[in-house]
């Protein structure tokens, strides 16, 4: 059964970033359409995954990671306009069957991402 799942850790303050708003897309041409909507928890993790079983489809999908809200409320970053907002990662799902792990490393001025497992 296949499953997408995803985290964040701030890198910058060495623990996982909890409270970090995230939304999912599936990405089709120049549309999007949202799937989910979801927080991390204490863990950095979501509750859940974000897709799983039959939900989990073949296709581009978009995850939206607002890292600006999260980076002010701990008090990384100040002001209006930040050098990292919202972080899209878009990503394809070659095989529903499969599980996808899309973990994100934030700080203030960086970000990375992997296929984890």
């Amino acid at each position: 059964m296949g499953r997408l799942s995803t985290h964040v850790l701030d890198t910058a303050q060495g623990k996982p970033a909890a409270g970090v708003k995230i939304r999912l897309y599936r990405v089709s041409g120049n549309s999007h359409t949202k799937l989910a909507e979801v927080m991390t928890n204490a863990d950095g993790r979501t509750d859940a995954p974000l897709l799983s079983g039959d939900d989990l489809k073949v296709g581009s999908y978009e995850l939206v990671f607002f890292a600006g809200d999260y980076l002010r409320a701990t008090g990384q970053a100040k002001g209006e306009v930040l050098f990292l907002d919202q972080i899209p990662i878009r990503f394809g799902v070659p095989d529903a069957g499969a599980q996808y792990h899309v973990p994100l490393l934030i700080s203030p001025f960086a970000y990375s991402t992997y296929r984890g497992s």
